[in-house]
């Protein structure tokens, strides 16, 4: 290593060293000589993409998959605006993606120069004051300060799993600073070991005298990579462990101890749900106590009275260990719970709902009646009537029930489901993922349009595990353009456009035949050829049974191009978990008082229900 280099090629070098060498976003002439700088380095690549809201949300995907950092890279003024709402998302969900400014010379801001992309009023700090508000840390860089400024705010990203700002004025970006610190790659800090000391010694107190202990697991668990302490958690007698619809596929929903996912009185299974709420310990690890994440507030635990495990804090009762890291914490619980003497014998019987699998349907024209195959004629157990009730089935409209017993068939181990806020997430909630699955959404933000950049930053991330999006036709509008960069990198996820004519979860919530729920109508199947790259992409179009059960098939054998499935729906048809929600989200928009009755009387009218899957 020389003994200097330039700040471009620091700033490149330690994201390389972080493992996320990859930088989404466009060029700008206040960012050409950084991204000149920042690709001299071995290894880093440049990912364009079609805006810079885009590249934030392609960033964003591409670090919870790589369970690292994301970073993006954009000109000064107008290109950081267009990505504020991507990193604000990344912000909310705990993503740690560094937004990374080309800004104009230190000299031009210094000298108030009315240039373009400002507000022309010689201030050039209004936009760092913008993100300011949305990440965890901001710079503006100095060449004498650069390389200590960039590893503290990469670390601050790492820790805290946050997003952060970076400035850097074109005549620093090529200014030349040691490279002695790039000797060493960063690591995040650690715990305290006395608060670490503490807090074990108070869960073992805690532990005790319980029988059984309920965790329930939250998207920060993800962000910090825990995975596999959750699973030999999950192997300790008397522990039972449910996850947040932001974290579904932490751990295998095969596991003995897995109670599969938990949203308050929308819990898909009763028993599920009280063996959360009415856990003797409960312990709340990376949890996010947000509106959708708890059914609209309708648990019923206590989180004043359970075990609290934060990224960089853990609480027992009134103590609050500070400097307790997520990753130690948790290793902590797992020891103490697997030398505890819990009850082994399940405190409820658990009865968990079949995965469906779609009806073996004959494969029927786009338009037509398919025919009776001819198994079923040669078969003399069936009747006439019950192949032509059969093919009768097989022949009418999807709506959403038979559409995710297609899916659920269709999903296979190894596999990232990517899931648009709204019917797709509410939708994807609801399925049983098989083991080693990912399930990546936006539950938090819920900017619509996320997951197609998304999955653009998911197959980077992640080429060796197939990846399917599922996402609506007014989602996919909004960011559209990144599927031609999906196209022309010979990434092949397979994409379910799922079409009903608008906009299904605000009519679930209110004024459902308004006009402003309506979308243009698109011609989605003509997409890959419009980006030039028809060859690229199988494509169909399916409103029925046997229809969706061909494209299916397709897609399972179609592994060397993109494979998009639009899906015609019914407007106002929507999956079992969006009907409930979308009640909540009603109440909740509705007058004081009819909110709080609202509320009240579905959480009472659900509680005693044992939800089968549909």
């Amino acid at each position: 290593m020389t003994d200097t280099i330039s700040v471009g090629a620091y700033l490149a070098t330690r994201l390389a060293q972080l493992g996320s060498p990859h930088l989404f976003g466009l060029p700008g002439d206040f960012n050409l000589s950084l991204l000149d700088e920042m690709l001299t380095v071995d290894g880093v690549e440049w990912v364009g993409t079609a805006n810079e809201l885009n590249a934030a949300y392609a960033a964003d995907g591409y670090a919870r998959v790589r369970r690292g950092i994301g970073a993006v890279v954009t000109t000064f003024g107008v290109g950081e605006l267009s990505a504020i709402n991507g990193v604000a998302g990344s912000f909310a969900e705990d993503v740690p993606v560094v937004q990374i400014t080309g800004m104009p010379s230190t000299a031009a801001q210094r000298d108030g120069a009315l240039v373009h992309h400002s507000l022309v009023d010689g201030n050039f700090e209004h936009f760092v004051r913008a993100y300011e508000q949305v990440t965890a840390a901001s710079i503006v860089l100095k060449t004498h300060t650069a390389p200590a400024d960039i590893d503290r705010i990469l670390l601050t990203a790492l820790t805290e799993s946050k997003p952060v700002y970076i400035g850097v004025p074109s005549d620093v970006a090529v200014a030349r600073v040691s490279a002695a610190n790039l000797r060493e790659p960063l690591a995040a800090f650690t715990s305290d070991s006395r608060q670490l000391l503490r807090f074990a010694e108070a869960l073992r107190a805690a532990v005790y005298s319980v029988p059984r202990v309920g965790v329930l697991v939250g998207p920060r668990v993800h962000r910090a990579s825990l995975e596999p302490i959750i699973r030999s958690l999950a192997d300790a007698p008397g522990v039972y462990i449910a996850t947040q619809s932001g974290s579904k596929a932490i751990l295998d929903e095969s596991h003995p101890a897995s109670v599969g996912t938990y949203l308050g009185a929308h819990t898909r299974v009763d028993a599920a749900r009280r063996t959360i709420d009415d856990a003797p310990l409960l312990i709340l690890a990376g949890t996010i106590m947000s509106d959708l994440l708890t059914g609209f507030f309708t648990h019923r635990f206590d989180p004043d009275r359970a075990v609290e495990l934060g990224l960089t804090w853990a609480r027992i009762g009134e103590t609050t260990f500070f400097g307790v890291h997520l990753g130690d914490s948790l290793r902590i619980v797992n020891e103490v719970l697997q030398d505890a003497r819990l009850d082994p014998a399940p405190p409820i019987s658990l009865t968990w709902p079949a995965p469906s699998s779609p009806a073996q349907a004959p494969v029927a024209t786009p338009g037509t009646v398919a025919a009776a195959p001819a198994t079923l004629a040669a078969d003399a157990t069936l009747t006439d009537a019950s192949a032509t009730a059969e093919v009768a089935i097989a022949a009418e409209p999807l709506v959403h029930e038979s559409f995710w017993r297609g899916v659920q068939s269709f999903i296979a181990p190894n596999t990232i489901v990517v899931a648009e806020a709204g019917t797709a997430f509410f939708g994807a909630i609801d399925l049983t993922l098989p083991d080693n699955c990912d399930l990546l959404g936006q539950p938090i933000w819920s900017s619509i349009g996320f997951t197609l950049p998304a999955t653009l930053g998911a197959c980077i991330a992640e080429p060796s595990k197939r990846t399917v999006l599922l996402i609506g036709d007014g989602s996919a509008q909004l960011t559209v353009q990144e599927l031609a960069s999906i196209l022309h990198r010979g990434l092949t996820p397979v994409i379910f456009v799922l079409n009903n004519g608008g906009y299904t979860i605000e009519r679930a919530i209110q004024s459902p035949s308004a006009v402003y729920q309506d979308v243009t109508p698109w011609n989605f199947t003509a997409l890959p050829a419009a980006f030039g790259a028809a060859d690229r992409a199988v494509t169909r179009s399916v409103r029925t049974e046997s229809e969706l059960t061909d494209a299916l098939a397709l897609a399972t054998r179609t592994t060397d191009k993109l494979v998009l499935i639009e899906v015609i729906l019914p407007p106002l048809d929507s999956p079992r978990l969006l009907r409930l929600l979308g009640e909540g989200l009603s109440a909740a928009n509705a007058p004081v008082g009819a909110a709080a009755a609202a509320v009240n009387a579905t959480d009472d009218a659900l509680s005693s229900i044992v939800y089968s899957e549909n």
